[in-house]
């Protein structure tokens, strides 16, 4: 009993080494005993119980989310379903809030129910200070790593076809060459069936996309670079593999990915492919830009209505940009300006000139456009150059005399 009290009193002495002196605490249970008996084991436990609540929030769940609590602690029996859809509310609206619940039951299959409605703790009754201890540890590790993530994560940029073959795959890989002159860059190919970025920069690798996603376990920044392929620009591409696997990313190890990647990485570049519905879900709603390719063919720009109209109604549409590739001057004659920003939504942000002869070099001596001189280069540039922050400067014309 007594080295038991040893191993819990330098448990508290390295708890109190972490920054847990801020953590903000919101206790939920309408059963007010055991609501108090939880309470007193987190007493003086380095946090603070801002607020405790008698029933379970519904109506008012937003504007008890800017609390800005650091925990929420919430009674898992009294009413177990609606306690679960008050952690799914708090999880998908706030995934920096650490979901606590405790109960009396040892129920391995409402513990499932709770993790993937996304409870990170789950306390047995009676709650003993040292459970609780350990569990404050683990939520102000976690809310450290979220306020660094925060601080030090790199932007988003996806790349995403309005159709098959119009130009993605060439856009983004040489989008992320002419960036990787303004900061440090990452380029992952996730069309993990038809994905050609490697062949594209003309560079191999041992490793792919798919290993990452096959040792998730794995995966941090040291495991991530040791899988990718620093191009000559500086550009570090995880590649797609050679062979077409039978297996299409998790959301939860896509997730993973990106994150790791934000960390090392100021922009982190995807090749979106031929993803999921799911997966074009959680790239939009993380992405800092989207970029829509579409080039000016009926079939291209009633697509391209269609992802508009799906994934970048109201709010969401401020971080979305058009790109219009291999512009053609005779498009113009079929179909109009006015018709192109009609099935658009809005007018095209950039529109790369046709250049069949310099895309195909291109793509035959794995030579990025972006290193040569012409207007799929210039275009591009001032893309990646708009993407860093910097303004566009006006060609100068040229002046016409007799010398």
């Amino acid at each position: 009993m007594k080295e038991k009290k040893e191993v819990m009193s330098t448990f508290m002495r390295d708890s109190e080494g972490l920054s847990m002196g801020s953590l903000s605490l919101a206790l939920i249970g309408p059963d007010v005993r055991r609501r108090r008996e939880v309470a007193k084991a987190f007493e003086g436990q380095q946090a603070t119980i801002s607020r405790e609540f008698s029933s379970y929030p519904t109506v008012d769940l937003a504007e008890f989310l800017e609390g800005v609590y650091d925990g929420v602690i919430i009674d898992l029996d009294s009413n177990p379903e609606h306690a679960l859809e008050v952690i799914e509310n708090l999880c998908s609206h706030n995934n920096s809030v650490t979901v606590m619940v405790y109960s009396a039951r040892s129920d391995p299959q409402m513990l499932v129910r709770c993790m993937r409605a996304g409870a990170r703790e789950f306390l047995n009754e009676p709650v003993l200070p040292g459970s609780a201890a350990e569990a404050l540890v683990r939520a102000s590790v976690r809310r450290d790593e979220v306020r660094r993530l925060k601080t030090a994560a790199g932007k988003l940029l996806v790349f995403v076809g309005a159709k098959g073959g119009c130009g993605v795959t060439t856009v983004a890989s040489n989008f992320a060459v002419a960036l990787a002159k303004h900061a440090k860059v990452a380029l992952l190919d996730l069309d993990l069936q038809l994905g050609d970025v490697s062949l594209t920069l003309g560079i191999q690798s041992g490793f792919t996309a798919l290993d990452a996603f096959q040792n998730l376990h794995r995966l941090d920044s040291d495991f991530l670079s040791g899988l990718m392929t620093k191009h000559a620009s500086g550009v570090s591409v995880l590649g797609a593999p050679d062979n077409i696997p039978d297996i299409q990313p998790s959301t939860d190890g896509l997730e993973r990915l990106l994150r790791v990647a934000r960390e090392d990485f100021a922009y982190v570049i995807v090749d979106a492919g031929s993803c999921s519905i799911r997966t074009h879900e959680m790239l939009f709603e993380m992405a800092t830009t989207v970029y829509l390719v579409s080039q000016v063919s009926v079939a291209d720009l009633r697509n391209a209505n269609r992802f508009v109209t799906r994934y970048f109604g109201g709010a969401s549409g401020q971080k979305l940009e058009i790109v219009l590739n291999r512009c053609n001057p005779h498009n113009h004659i079929e179909i109009d300006d006015d018709a192109i920003t009609k099935a658009l939504t809005r007018p095209a942000k950039w529109r790369i000139q046709n250049d069949f002869v310099a895309a195909r070099r291109a793509q035959n001596t794995g030579v990025p456009l972006a290193s040569e001189k012409n207007h799929i280069a210039r275009v591009i540039a001032d893309m990646a150059g708009a993407a860093a922050g910097h303004v566009p400067v006006p060609e100068k014309k040229k002046k016409f005399g007799l010398f």
